[in-house]
């Protein structure tokens, strides 16, 4: 359902209406005690009556907010223009919040400090738990985000959904359950984007499917993105050592590279200067040795040779 426009009376000409009647009722009143005239009875109480229900008909607005005004069940209009207005007393008004909106995506809990005894010590607060879901590897992870909404179609926030506010969490869990089910945690530079190597796409990919589901609402996502994200307990340990294993590899790796690129310069100094000549099996030698001190993980142990070069 779309919002339409509802423009109600000035508030302060309601107000001098609802005193005017006021005034009539009272000076009504002082006739009949003055005349001693019961039938005024049958003017004065209708006319009360008609005053109480006129003081529902005073609507104050403030900024970015919304009334969805009803009349015995009819839609009649959105009230979004800020003020102090005066409208039909039975009209049935709903204040929509037009502010935008934050939360983090979990599952709530409710935490209760204890003793020893078992007695409770601390009032009960609610916490949000990140989800628990499997990525496309089936590797289980945690994960969370922070998603930043509002409404816009005040209408549709009221009438096509029970309850915007529980529609747009439970949905934004939704999404991101089905997204990370999609991406891997950590892939390959080659292969599709990751959840830990591609924030950026991976939050416009968020926010696109969470707004695909927010069509009924009448919610527009503004951001969402990724706040949580790790291994579950169960595999971190595991999911760590092949972190530090694939790290010491491309580590290892780059010192090989290097190390060969300071022989190789070496040796061709070295034939460049003719500071000494040094047959296959000596360049062989020399390439070794090299190449454990450069590669080593402790520091070499230097034996000098006393005798001749081939001794």
């Amino acid at each position: 359902m779309d919002d339409r426009e509802l423009r109600l009376g000035s508030g302060w000409m309601g107000l001098a209406w609802v005193l005017a009647l006021l005034g009539g009722i009272i000076g009504l009143i002082a006739l009949a005690a003055k005349w001693r005239e019961p039938l005024l009875i049958w003017v004065i109480v209708p006319l009360g009556l008609m005053w109480l229900v006129s003081l529902f008909g005073f609507v104050v607005n403030g900024p970015n907010q919304a009334r969805v005004v009803q009349l015995f069940g009819t839609y009649v209009g959105t009230i979004r223009e800020v003020g102090f207005f005066y409208g039909n007393p039975f009209y049935w008004r709903t204040r929509v919040s037009l502010r935008v909106r934050t939360f983090e995506t979990g599952v709530q809990r409710t935490e209760e400090k204890k003793d020893a005894s078992g007695n409770v010590t601390a009032a009960a607060t609610q916490r949000r738990q990140p989800l628990k879901v499997n990525d496309a590897d089936g590797t289980p992870i945690e994960i969370a985000a922070v998603v930043v909404w509002k409404v816009t179609n005040a209408a549709g926030a009221v009438f096509n959904v029970d309850s915007y506010e529980g529609y747009v969490e439970t949905q934004a869990d939704a999404a991101l359950r089905a997204l990370a089910s999609r991406y891997y945690y950590d892939a390959p530079a080659e292969a599709s984007h990751s959840l830990r190597g591609h924030i950026e796409e991976v939050a416009l990919q968020l926010k696109q499917d969470i707004q695909a589901r927010m069509a009924p609402a009448g919610v527009e996502m503004i951001e969402a993105r990724i706040s949580y994200l790790a291994y579950a307990p169960e595999i971190a340990a595991a999911m760590l050592q092949r972190q530090q294993a694939g790290a010491i590899v491309a580590a290892r790796a780059q010192i090989v590279a290097g190390a060969v690129g300071i022989v190789q310069h070496a040796l061709e100094q070295l034939e460049q200067s003719k500071v000494v000549e040094l047959d296959g099996e000596r360049r062989a030698a020399m390439v070794s040795n090299l190449l454990v001190v450069l590669c080593g993980h402790s520091t070499p142990q230097p034996v000098l040779n006393t005798g001749t070069l081939y001794t």
